[in-house]
Order: structure tokens, then C-alpha cells, then sequence
């Protein structure tokens, strides 16, 4: 079973102020830190929703601005058109994934959807939830297919204003002994 990893990175970080992928978290980006974690899970790597030199570069689908189901719908056209069985997820302030989330597809994080493992052949019904679902949520397009809502005692990072990446940055020295 072919596995891509993808980070959901085209969203705007207007609450943080600054471009959230690039901020410092343990002296290392905090994109660098996903695409770290990806690569622990699966058998390639890319970003979808901008440009980042040296990993695999993935529009959004069908266009731009749809949040993280753009990025989604673009993960998963490119990894049936490249072979792979799933996608798993993550969002750019991700740098660890529950083991829980990596066993069923399709999953997601019930806390946080973005986190998610997803079948390649799910691009078509996500093509047609985009254009018929107003809402265009993760959580609404998991509900869509089936996918399990998985609940876990894992409490994912959600870092969305520099007072978070502070706190994230508290949890990681706690939690490992470095910030």
C-alpha cells in the first residue's frame, strides 16, 4: 500500500500575522517539522497550496481559495495520477501524528480533520462534494464518504497566533527537554 504524505499549506495565516510554514518552533520551520513527520509514515512527500524547493508541489483542486479541501482534492488527483493507495495529511503546524489516525482510510483527527488518511480514489467524490456542499468542510466531506472520526487522547497542535506557537514551544521543551 503506496502512501503519500501531504501538507495542507495553502491557507493565509492572517490570524498569525506572518507565514505560519516558515515560523520557528525548536529552531526549525514549523513546515520542516510536517514534512519531518510525514516522512516517518509514508513513502513520499509533497505540499499542496504553494511552492517549497525541494519537495513535490501540488496545486489546489479545482482552484485556489477553498481552504483545506483544495489542497485535499489536489493531494488526491495527484497521488491516483502517481500510483499511490491514500494520502495522509497534516496541516503545517503538525509535528508529531497520532498512531490511531494511520490505520484506517479513510480517517480523520475528530479533533482536528486536517489530520486525516484518505483514499486516492476519493478525488472524484471530493470534486463533487466541493461543488455541491456549501459548507465545504473536511469534517463534512469525511462524513460524505464514510470516513471515521477517530477520537484519541493525542491533542494535536493547533497554532494559529504567535501566542500558540509559544505554547507550542512550552509543550515541546516539557515534552522533550528542547525548544
Amino acid at each position: 500500500m503506496r502512501t503519500l504524505g501531504v501538507v495542507l499549506a495553502g491557507g493565509k495565516s492572517s490570524r498569525f500575522g506572518s507565514d505560519k510554514a516558515l515560523a520557528m518552533l525548536g529552531g526549525r520551520r514549523l513546515m520542516d517539522h510536517a514534512l519531518d513527520n510525514l516522512r516517518r509514515h509514508t513513502d513520499e512527500v509533497a505540499v499542496a497550496g504553494r511552492t517549497l524547493d525541494g519537495v513535490i508541489s501540488i496545486p489546489d483542486q479545482p482552484t485556489a481559495g477553498l481552504g483545506p479541501l483544495g489542497g485535499l482534492c489536489g493531494a488526491l488527483d495527484y497521488a491516483a495520477a502517481q500510483g499511490f493507495d491514500r494520502v495522509l495529511t497534516c496541516s503545517v503546524d503538525c509535528p508529531d501524528l497520532p498512531a490511531e489516525i494511520l490505520k484506517h482510510a479513510p480517517s480523520y483527527l475528530k479533533g482536528q480533520p486536517v489530520i486525516g488518511l484518505w483514499p486516492a480514489s476519493a478525488a472524484s467524490a471530493l470534486r463533487e462534494f466541493i461543488t455541491t456542499d456549501d459548507r465545504r468542510s473536511v469534517r463534512g466531506f469525511g462524513a460524505h464518504i464514510g470516513a471515521l472520526a477517530v477520537d484519541t487522547d493525542y491533542t494535536a497542535l493547533n497554532i494559529n497566533t504567535p501566542d500558540d506557537l509559544r505554547a507550542a514551544a512550552t509543550r515541546l521543551e516539557r515534552e522533550t527537554g528542547s525548544a
